[in-house]
């Protein structure tokens, strides 16, 4: 088990948790129904993936941990910038936070069929 990715998997799932709670009373009397849909899109892909994090801390799978990590700053933060600001250009960098996703469950799964955990 690693410790450290299990403490930042826990303080993003707390961010995961204060961006929804945001997103649910304070921010929908301030923005679109569409910006307030991106931003909860946002918050839930980073819940999600903290506790991916948190699954790849608990077995040697490091590089999972950090492709998760990198996904929700890219992926969930983009889609945060884009719903608060309005600034386009962030949902350039989105799709690359999704391949960080997919490449964490990748790396998970192969972790996973390497052998004994």
């Amino acid at each position: 088990m690693n410790r450290t990715w299990l403490g930042f998997a826990a303080i993003n799932g707390a961010l995961a948790v204060i961006a929804g709670a945001f997103a649910a009373h304070g921010l929908q009397a301030h923005v679109s129904l569409e910006a307030l849909s991106v931003f909860e899109t946002g918050a839930r892909y980073h819940m999600y993936h903290a506790l991916a994090m948190a699954l790849a801390a608990l077995v040697p799978a490091r590089g999972a941990a950090i492709a998760f990590l990198a996904g929700i700053v890219l992926f969930s933060g983009s889609l945060y910038l884009l719903a608060l600001t309005g600034l386009h250009a962030a949902v350039l960098v989105t799709p690359v936070g999704g391949v960080c996703f997919v490449v964490g469950w990748t790396l998970l799964a192969w972790v996973s069929f390497q052998g004994p955990i």
